[in-house]
């Protein structure tokens, strides 16, 4: 009998609250954590792009897995991005992950050196060989300047190397070929990181859905996917359309900010006005919203239901 992926449903990329000082606020971590358990998410992803990983040193990482572990307390998975370039660095990572008691760790290709799709390929053999833990594989090219190729990913997966694939390449032909290509392997993991195209990601196959936005609205998430389980496409549709209008507070601040501050700073600021963290400091140099930016934001949030 086909069995079903150890990791499916909502994965939210937890995001990670600062102090005014640029320290993590582990206070404002820890509602943002139960508010996601609360919305109904099925796993957390901590130390993901979301997270604004490649900003924490080794030390904050290790505490920032800890304190999301024994929050979570068992009640759902927690995957643990190993995010670093290169292989030497991630198994390290990925070492004290498995250390701290996490379900999976999330890995991309190698980044600054350039690497061929051969030694991509090695790289998730080498951090797989040396954890007890699954891997899940992350294709983010807009961060690390690489591909995952549709060959290395069903290959990765056939052989046993990865568990999963987090693809947030933007490339949903692609992902969707990888679909068809593994569709004899249900217990590979496909989840997309799209916060738009979750209905047609989920109607194509996909196990499951990974939207930085979900750290917003984690219960409009977890009603998307339930009704693209249920078959209920129409209902579907519509919810995906309200969580695409709430999407439109990750543009407000441009151009004034990089994409990266536009996003996760649009994330943090709906955060902060809904009570859930603080402040939404970014890490530096990367530029938080401002008020007149922040008053964009309410208006969506006001506009998409999650504010009266």
């Amino acid at each position: 009998m086909a069995s079903a992926p150890a990791f499916q449903g909502v994965v939210p990329p937890v995001v990670t609250p600062l102090t005014a000082d640029f320290q993590v606020d582990y206070p404002s971590f820890t509602r943002v954590l139960e508010h996601l358990i609360d919305g109904g998410v099925h796993g957390l992803f901590v130390l993901g792009s979301t997270s604004e990983v490649v900003f924490h040193d080794e030390a904050t990482r290790r505490r920032i897995l800890e304190h999301a572990v024994k929050v979570a307390n068992g009640r759902v998975p927690v995957l643990a991005g190993v995010i670093d370039p290169t292989t030497d660095r991630v198994i390290g990572h990925a070492k004290v992950a498995q250390s701290i008691g996490v379900a999976a760790v999330v890995v991309t290709a190698p980044f600054y050196a350039r690497t061929s799709q051969p030694e991509i390929v090695d790289h998730f053999r080498y951090v797989r060989e040396a954890i007890d833990v699954p891997v899940i594989a992350y294709d983010i090219p807009v961060c690390v300047h690489v591909k995952l190729d549709r060959a290395s990913v069903v290959t990765l997966a056939r052989e046993g190397t990865i568990a999963g694939l987090k693809d947030s390449s933007g490339d949903d032909g692609n992902f969707r070929f990888a679909l068809m290509d593994l569709a004899d392997r249900p217990e590979i993991a496909m989840m997309t990181g799209s916060e738009i195209v979750c209905d047609s990601a989920l109607a194509a196959g996909a196990h499951g859905i990974v939207p930085g936005l979900a750290n917003v609205d984690p219960h409009g998430y977890v009603r998307l996917y339930d009704l693209c389980r249920q078959g209920d496409w129409a209902a579907a549709r519509a919810e995906q359309e309200r969580l695409c209008r709430l999407f439109e507070i990750v543009w407000v601040s441009l151009p004034r900010t990089s994409a990266g501050s536009a996003g996760v700073g649009g994330f943090k600021t709906a955060m902060r006005r809904l009570g859930i963290i603080d402040t939404n400091v970014m890490a530096r140099p990367q530029r938080a919203l401002n008020d007149a930016e922040a008053a964009k934001v309410e208006a969506i949030l006001k506009a998409t239901g999650l504010l009266a």
